[in-house]
């Protein structure tokens, strides 16, 4: 069993044909991975339900970062109001966002030419415009925020941080191992590295511009931000009913050791980054924090993919102000209701996209 395994893994992939005369769009006969559709979109004949669900979700979350009021104001705060530490803080992370969605924009299309399902192939093009949409974000915020001199180094800052570098390096390297060698456990590990950049890289982050938030500082950044952790949302939910629907229809592809191998190294790297650009600098963050909001999440994570903790021990959120921002009953929470409409409906996902 285990030597069929490899030998199926070593299989290479084939790109869907943009039209097969003789594919089948029957429903029963569809495969998210190496199906012979036609390559229509027809999508009143729906495999995956989910997949529906979810393009329902994503096209009503439609947004453009020039309705969002209020960056003059961030950016007066961010010299008058922003420690040094605060400030070297927004721009790295800031920097490194900037690198996940723009690979995500790019990338993409390479996962979406390999799977066979039209509706999913549907949800991962509104993905690819809503990666693009974020890049506009963060570019709407550089140009509001910071003075012109800075902006290139926040957009190359990897040039000169190591520790970024070899981060953007790693998941850049995963995906350019598919594009070169379109092998099973290629494709496999690309779309376990989409899940965890997803799910994983984004959220300290994140959960920095939401404690810069809770102290009433830079509003409109957190806005924005906002809005991207939405459709994030979505995101994650997209690549794990990939990854759970592969488990299904092709077991011999799937593999819960690369995706725990996976995870520990995304842990790893964003406690070490996270300890790099925070430390211990920033008022309601430091390392012990990072350490244990990282692990619980990753746990959270894995059981969106039917997997046991990681780290048994990592058990609760100790940013217990990121639930303050998001409880509808909570003052503080309407910064994100005032302009973030729906955010709620996408984050119960969990409890209504049939996940």
């Amino acid at each position: 069993m285990y030597k069929r395994k490899e030998k199926n893994m070593e299989e290479k992939m084939k790109m869907n044909p943009m039209f097969n005369p003789d594919g089948n769009d029957d429903v029963s006969a569809r495969k998210i991975i190496k199906g012979q559709t036609t390559g229509l979109f027809n999508l009143n004949a729906v495999k995956y339900s989910w997949a529906k669900s979810l393009y329902q979700v994503m096209i009503g979350n439609f947004w453009v970062p020039e309705k969002v009021s209020g960056l003059k104001d961030d950016a007066r705060m961010f010299h008058s109001d922003l420690s040094p530490q605060e400030q070297r803080a927004y721009k790295g992370i800031l920097s490194f966002l900037i690198f996940l969605d723009s690979i995500q924009t790019v990338n993409l299309p390479h996962i979406s030419d390999f799977i066979s399902s039209p509706e999913v192939n549907l949800i991962l093009a509104i993905q690819t415009y809503q990666e693009a949409i974020h890049s506009q974000s963060y570019a709407t915020i550089l140009e509001s925020v910071v003075e012109s001199k800075e902006r290139d180094e926040i957009y190359y800052f990897w040039r000169s941080d190591s520790i970024l570098l070899e981060r953007n390096k790693y998941i850049g390297q995963i995906y350019e191992n598919f594009i070169n060698n379109q092998t099973d456990e290629n494709f496999f590990r690309a779309v376990v590295a989409n899940f965890l950049l997803e799910s994983i890289y984004f959220y300290n982050g994140f959960a920095f511009f939401d404690t810069l938030v809770d102290k009433m500082k830079m509003l409109a950044t957190g806005r924005v931000i906002a809005y991207i952790r939405r459709d994030e949302l979505t995101h994650i939910t997209i690549f794990a009913n990939i990854i759970r629907e592969i488990h299904n229809e092709f077991p011999a592809i799937y593999s819960e050791k690369i995706i725990m191998e996976m995870m520990n190294e995304a842990v790893k790297q964003e406690i070490a980054w996270s300890k790099h650009i925070l430390g211990d600098r920033i008022p309601g963050m430091n390392e012990q924090t990072t350490r244990q909001y990282t692990q619980w999440l990753a746990n959270n994570r894995l059981a969106m993919l039917n997997i046991g903790p990681l780290f048994p021990e990592a058990v609760t959120n100790p940013y217990k102000h990121l639930d303050r921002l998001q409880d509808p009953n909570s003052d503080k929470s309407n910064f994100f209701e005032s302009t973030v409409v729906n955010y709620t409906q996408s984050s119960s996902m969990n409890g209504s996209w049939d996940f």
